[in-house]
């Protein structure tokens, strides 16, 4: 098997599956019916640039290096247009609502988008206190999720 085609694999199965280990990407190639050792695709991982990132599991996985905002500002967008009503900005917080009883899903969602501008939430009933990471102003923040709902 050609780098290109082993390479495009790989690629294929981190965007598709979860996977940990270089063990778990050997089995996956094997399963495919790619043989490959894991010196192999240890080189392969160095040189697709892949990255491990949290998935919503807590487990590490392989990712691309391009993929990981898009799949991070993806996500975030997917729970803001699910969960939330408003937006607003409050000195140096982003108060965000949401009907009653849905402020506790978007801002697990928030945290575990793990978003570079978030530093964390604080969840009610209905409302997220939203704050900014330093470097990061509630104005930017604010537009930034505020946007996530119009584009809805």
């Amino acid at each position: 098997m050609s780098n290109v085609v082993r390479q495009q694999a790989i690629l294929r199965l981190v965007r598709d599956r979860a996977l940990s280990t270089q063990t778990e990407l050997v089995e996956a190639l094997r399963e495919e019916g790619h043989d490959a050792v894991q010196t192999t695709i240890s080189r392969d991982i160095h040189e697709l640039g892949l990255v491990k990132v949290r998935a919503p599991s807590g487990r590490l996985v392989y990712a691309t290096p391009g993929g990981v905002d898009a799949d991070r500002k993806h996500a975030i967008g997917v729970a803001m247009r699910r969960y939330a009503i408003g937006v607003e900005r409050a000195g140096t917080l982003v108060v965000v609502t949401t009907p009653a009883g849905y402020a506790s899903a978007l801002a697990q969602a928030l945290d575990e988008g793990s978003h570079p501008g978030i530093a964390g939430t604080i969840a009610g009933d209905n409302t997220i206190f939203v704050a900014p990471r330093k470097g990061t102003t509630a104005a930017a923040l604010g537009d930034e999720l505020l946007a996530h709902l119009e584009r809805g």
